[in-house]
């Protein structure tokens, strides 16, 4: 298991299931066994009457021990790690553990994996003395995300005659996680973070003015400058101004999963590549101290642990992070045909900073796009142009219909959208640092201010 702990002892197998794993020699002896028997009978022959049983009793007296076999074998499997970016290796170790009194035979282990990670992995495993270990290891990949099980461990015994095999299995299983690749992102301040969406937080003073004001009572080591003489006078003791209260900078990352918006499949598709952008977004983000929100086309936003639907950045943002890439790891497209359901959760109040990562854009769902950036303090969209993305090597073209990227852009923009196009190959931090230079906004230095 991923923590290391135990699978125990494999699941005991019936009698019946003993006898179907009788090997072809089993068998052949079995049915050579029952022949010579036969013959014996018709030929009033003793000598092969006994031959006959000797070679039918060989294999069932193998299945019979093989079946009651008590090896009493504890076997665990640890993953290093248990979560890998797409395309990156993790380490399966197996420890198989002989705790009974007695040693076993050989043993051939076996881990069922799926497909997608490799071929399935066996071991041999040499005469283990009571009390020993064997520790053996093998590694798997996958170049698409998702979660792929693994497990359960087999174990498969053998007579010493060949005659019969019987596969045990042990109970438990592990999850490996395929999480979108990250890139790092440069430290370029986007357009509106000046403003207050930024980097950091945004303060907002807790006076209106003289008369709105809600002071709190004096503590020791207050600046004198603070104490408000109106309210120390109308409660009889000394008040002063209450401190302005931080906010956490918002961001909103949206991702267009529509499945007739993004073309192609596989690991190099546009959708793949809009996955792992609005990954690379929110880890940058989030390390940045923005309180960020995972919202698709669908409307439904990623719960995060504050329940409020986003994840917190600043301290703790690292495992923030984890449970937003595992659920990057596992978004599938979705069959909506336009961006209204998103749009209802956006209008619903002020977004801060938002990032979009769109699919094909007509023109009706350009303007519901548009419409977007109105509950926004500032707008980044990175519209994927579907035209580039279904020519192949030479500029072949494998679909048509395709809406001219520009067009959405223009309409983006008129709106207020920083608008970009991405075409296969374009790396997201580029056209990050491009987002920034459009809008004018000044650089920054890694982890400070401009």
């Amino acid at each position: 298991m991923s923590d290391g702990g135990s699978e125990g002892a494999p699941e005991r197998d019936g009698l019946r299931t003993a006898l179907a794993g009788l090997t072809t020699r089993g068998r052949s002896f079995l049915a050579a066994g029952v022949a010579a028997a036969v013959c014996s009978y018709l030929l009033g022959q003793a000598d092969l009457l006994r031959v006959g049983l000797l070679l039918a009793a060989l294999p069932l007296v193998c299945v019979l021990v093989l079946h009651r076999t008590r090896y009493r074998v504890a076997g665990s499997r640890t993953l290093v790690p248990a979560r890998v970016p797409a395309a990156t290796e993790s380490r399966v170790r197996l420890r198989m553990e002989n705790v009974s009194r007695l040693p076993t035979g050989v043993l051939m282990l076996q881990d069922r994996v799926p497909y997608v990670l490799g071929p399935r992995p066996r071991f041999i495993l040499d005469r283990v003395e009571a009390g020993g270990r064997r520790e053996v290891s093998y590694r798997v990949r996958s170049d698409l995300r998702g979660r792929y099980p693994l497990g359960p461990l087999q174990l498969r015994l053998s007579d010493p005659f060949g005659m019969c095999e019987l596969t045990r299995s042990f109970s438990a299983s592990d999850t490996l996680t395929v999480v979108p690749r990250v890139e790092p992102l440069p430290a370029v301040r986007q357009v509106g973070e000046a403003a207050g969406y930024g980097e950091g937080r945004q303060h907002s003073p807790a006076l209106a003015g003289e008369d709105d004001v809600i002071p709190r009572g004096y503590r020791h080591g207050d600046d004198l400058r603070r104490v408000h003489w109106r309210s120390t006078a109308r409660y009889g003791e000394l008040m002063v101004r209450r401190e302005e209260q931080p906010q956490k900078a918002r961001c909103t990352v949206l991702l267009d999963t529509r499945e007739d918006a993004h073309p192609g499949s596989g690991p190099d598709s546009a959708f793949e590549w809009a996955v792992a952008g609005a990954a690379s977004t929110a880890v940058h983000l989030l390390e940045r101290g923005f309180s960020v929100r995972l919202l698709t086309d669908t409307g439904s936003s990623v719960p995060g642990p504050d329940g409020a639907g986003s994840f917190a950045g600043g301290t703790g943002s690292a495992d923030a992070a984890g449970l937003l890439l595992d659920t990057l790891a596992v978004v599938e497209r979705s069959e909506e045909h336009g961006l209204s359901a998103a749009y209802d959760v956006l209008r619903g109040g002020n977004e801060g900073l938002l990032i979009a990562f769109f699919g094909d854009l007509d023109e009706e769902q350009a303007v519901v796009a548009g419409r977007m950036r109105q509950r926004s303090g500032a707008a980044v969209a990175f519209v994927l142009d579907g035209d580039a993305w279904t020519r192949g090597p030479g500029g072949i073209r494998f679909s048509d219909g395709q809406v001219p990227v520009a067009e959405r852009l223009q309409l983006l923009r008129k709106a207020g959208w920083t608008a970009l196009p991405v075409t296969p190959g374009d790396p997201l931090p580029a056209l990050w640092r491009a987002a920034a230079e459009r809008t004018g906004a000044p650089e920054t230095v890694a982890g400070g201010r401009s």
